[in-house]
């Protein structure tokens, strides 16, 4: 055999190895910094937004904000191999916790063979660069995190260009870290970086003029979404948005609904782009049922921005479904206060209709169960399921067909049969409760949202009537004929 023909051979077997190895996931380490202890002063009117976020967190539990960060990095594959609350009673501004702390976290991740520490909250770009210095490993804070979710979740082009944009935001200022190369001049004729124009000035304008781009792309995207928006405004049916914290079971319950096959797992972020499908309710009423990206606590205010065009979906939807995992009512509590918080920020108030949708009833101990149940009997606007066993589903529709009945009003109209662009316009833009056909023509009732009342006001004037007022103004015309 020639020379030739065995490395060909030894080519094919380590190709063959190659192809079979499997990538090991990434080691990691998790550290919640607990700031319960800090003075509450610390969010004062000159706090940054990301010292409030700070604050906010530190009213929730500890434990439950480290198992939340292990559920988002293990949403990515990461082998979590430690993960701890760290309590931080004076934050200190080169690494956020004391320097004996660091020292004595880096044992603890060497012990561990971590390659990668997530820190579970904001850090500065220097406490970054610092930490990994210290621990001489990759450190990624709560920000980031989220971001490789999404980045990994992310499948239509519109998704991929939200997350980069937030993405590049995000690293635009983080480009000095430990990279001394990036600190060496670099000289150059033309335009092209100028003489003496150093490497990080050079990545700062190619992430600006990428930033531009996609910004670009993502206004042609809101424009694009515009449009449909006002193509479904022409039509009869009402938008239902289900909204909620991430893994309450929204993509469960969409799917219970619409009999759709939308990803649904128990998985933090499982779903990112939106799904929208028509469902027709048990009275018969059609309404368009959307689907969103889930929230969480601290959510990047990059993130928000990114994907405003996204959660426009939810700004326009005539009724929102919030959906709550209340297996765990304490962070239900808290979790519902983060939705909130990012609807007030998408500017969404209190004046538009809302139904709580209490889900995974099936987890539910029998005490639990009669608690809950008691209390949701006391309000109008709560709804018990079981998206898992479709408990409660029928209910539910019920409820959104009397939330959406009580904006809209019942109209009759009579036509004749000679107007049949305006019976099929009644179609368009009205829901057709009831048609009676006679020999003088056709009599309908019909329920229309505000909206397209004033425009059957202007396009029928006075024959659009009160539902009843017709039949009394028939019968009034036949006693003045006799």
């Amino acid at each position: 055999m020639s020379k030739k023909s065995r490395r060909r051979k030894q080519a094919a077997r380590n190709e063959i190895v190659f192809q079979v190895e499997e990538k090991k996931p990434t080691r990691a380490c998790i550290i919640h910094p607990d700031m319960t202890a800090l003075p509450m002063q610390t969010a004062g009117p000159d706090a940054t937004s990301d010292t409030v976020l700070a604050v906010n967190a530190a009213m929730r539990d500890p434990a439950r904000q480290l198992q939340e960060a292990v559920s988002l990095a293990e949403a990515i594959d990461l082998d979590v191999r430690d993960a701890l609350v760290v309590p931080v009673r004076k934050v200190v501004s080169a690494t956020l916790i004391g320097g004996g702390k660091v020292e004595e976290l880096k044992e603890r991740i060497d012990k561990a063979e971590a390659e990668l520490v997530i820190i579970n909250t904001h850090l500065s770009p220097a406490q970054q660069r610092n930490l990994e210095k210290a621990w001489e490993v990759k450190v990624l804070d709560r920000t980031g995190l989220i971001l490789e979710i999404f980045g990994r979740r992310a499948s239509t082009r519109e998704g991929r260009l939200q997350v980069e944009l937030a993405h590049l935001e995000y690293q635009r200022t983080r480009l000095v870290r430990s990279w001394t190369h990036l600190e060496r001049q670099r000289g150059g004729a033309g335009f092209m970086g100028g003489p003496g124009e150093t490497q990080i000035e050079i990545d700062r304008r190619i992430l600006k003029n990428r930033i531009a781009r996609i910004r670009k792309q993502l206004q042609e995207v809101a424009r694009t979404r515009e449009l449909h928006r006002k193509t479904r405004r022409k039509t009869p049916w009402p938008v239902v948005a289900l909204a909620g914290y991430t893994n309450t079971g929204k993509s469960t319950l969409f799917n219970r609904l619409t009999r759709a096959e939308v990803l649904a797992k128990d998985q933090l972020f499982a779903t990112l782009d939106p799904t929208m499908r028509l469902v027709r309710l048990p009275a018969g009423r059609e309404v368009v049922l959307s689907d969103t990206v889930g929230f969480i606590s601290d959510l990047p205010t990059t993130l928000v921005a990114a994907f405003r065009a996204t959660l426009e979906e939810v700004v326009e939807a005539d009724l929102i479904l919030h959906v709550r995992d209340m297996h765990d009512e304490d962070e239900a509590r808290a979790q519902k206060e983060d939705v909130l918080q990012v609807l007030a920020e998408l500017g969404i108030g209190e004046d538009k209709p809302v139904i709580e949708v209490w889900n995974k009833a099936d987890l539910w101990d029998a005490d639990t169960r009669a608690r809950l149940k008691k209390l949701a009997a006391k309000r109008d606007d709560v709804v018990i399921t079981s998206a898992l066993t479709g408990e409660g589903l029928d209910e539910l529709q019920e409820r959104i067909a009397e939330k959406l009945a009580e904006k809209s009003a019942v109209r009759r109209l009579r036509l004749s049969h000679a107007e049949g662009a305006e019976l099929a316009w009644c179609y368009r833009h009205a829901e057709v409760m009831e048609r009676a056909d006679d020999e003088e023509g056709v009599v309908l009732t019909l329920r229309l949202p505000p909206a397209e009342l004033s425009r059957a006001e202007r396009r029928f004037g006075p024959r659009l009537q009160e539902d009843g007022a017709l039949a009394h103004a028939g019968q009034a015309a036949r006693q003045a004929a006799e």
